[in-house]
């Protein structure tokens, strides 16, 4: 039975002093997918391994459903395998000298189980993970990809309160983590299970995630539904993680509301959306998405002129480098052609839904 996850303040520090999880709080819902995202070294991983039991928190608490699993003030402390927690690694981390069911079957020895009984759950598990044809075939004859699905269906097999994945997609080459990636949400839904995943990839978060908790030295910056995160970054650094790559100074001339008037490098004036705590006369970096930069624009809020100072073709679509006041951005226009040369002028707007103002760092 699938069960919810609850951390509050969860503090990690390893010998070197500087905390690897700083206070960190948040909660799975029971069936929920939720995302830790964020680049090397931010804390997910340990997140992760301090759920599972396999790192020791130094403060804060771990709930798995009605059961306290970590409080390190109360000295308690309950060893991974008494949390009924499933979880998949980088590796494959199969038995080489089994075949696929008895890979998925391992789990289930020494929990009283009858043979119909194990042999029932482990055709189960196979059939969810589109693998029951391979049953009985050696495991170091399968793909990477198929390799990770036997990883899977092990740990989901015992039914366990909550499964845990850490990085399960990054070994594997480009076009089976695509097609991997698009089935794990249809398969960790399909068992009913409550699921925490590390990734560093963004796309990977989107497509996998209810929800996304980007991370930073340690800090959880924002935890949000896919879109919220894309389409409202909490700061700045969430913003460029999730792939604004657009960044340009200025000052905040007035607000109204959620928007105001900021006047960036070069004269131009554009209306934005403004994080909360910025006031008229601060300093301000406005954050853009290549993909929200609109070509060849119509009369509209923020429709400036600019200049194409270069394009780059990437098949589907094309990068462009424009001149915008003081300042070069970048678009990106989809279609196979590019009819903006170098050197032509093109007017574009970005509505002011998509221009983000932070306070300047």
């Amino acid at each position: 039975m699938s069960a919810n996850l609850e951390i509050a303040n969860l503090r990690k520090v390893f010998n070197t002093g500087k905390p690897a999880v700083d206070d960190v709080s948040f909660t799975v819902e029971a069936g929920e997918i939720v995302v830790l995202l964020g680049p090397s070294g931010c804390g997910k991983t340990t997140t992760l391994r301090c759920v599972a039991g396999l790192e020791h928190p130094t403060g804060g608490t771990i709930r798995i459903g009605d059961a306290l699993v970590s409080a390190p003030e109360r000295g308690l402390l309950v060893p991974p395998r008494a949390r009924n927690v499933g979880m998949v690694f980088q590796s494959y981390a199969v038995w080489p000298h089994m075949t696929v069911r008895q890979n998925v079957a391992y789990p289930l020895k020494g929990r009283g189980l009858s043979g119909a009984e194990m042999a029932r759950k482990v055709d189960a598990a196979l059939d969810l993970v589109d693998l029951a044809q391979y049953a009985d075939r050696p495991v170091v004859q399968l793909s990477g990809g198929q390799m990770q699905r036997v990883a899977l269906a092990r740990s989901m097999v015992y039914a366990p309160r909550l499964l845990l994945l850490d990085e399960p997609l990054s070994n594997l080459d480009a076009q089976l983590r695509l097609r991997l990636r698009d089935d794990l949400r249809r398969i960790i839904k399909a068992a009913g299970l409550t699921a925490l995943y590390v990734t560093h990839d963004q796309l990977e978060a989107v497509v996998l995630g209810d929800r996304i908790g980007v991370m930073q030295n340690g800090k959880l910056l924002q935890m949000a539904p896919p879109e919220e995160v894309y389409n409202r970054p909490a700061d700045l650094f969430v913003a460029s993680f999730t792939g604004a790559s657009n960044f340009l100074p200025g000052r905040l001339r007035d607000r109204q509301g959620e928007f105001g008037t900021v006047e960036v490098a070069g004269g131009l004036v554009m209306q934005a959306w403004c994080a909360q705590g910025l006031a008229p006369g601060a300093a301000v970096t406005v954050a853009i998405r290549p993909e929200n930069i609109r070509l060849e624009a119509v009369a509209a809020e923020n429709r400036f002129e600019t200049e194409v100072v270069s394009q780059r073709f990437q098949g589907v679509q094309t990068a462009y480098a424009l001149r915008l006041g003081a300042t070069t951005v970048e678009a990106l226009a989809t279609g196979t052609t590019m009819p903006h040369p170098a050197g032509s002028r093109v007017a574009i707007n970005i509505p002011p839904q998509t221009c983000w103002a932070y306070p300047a760092q």
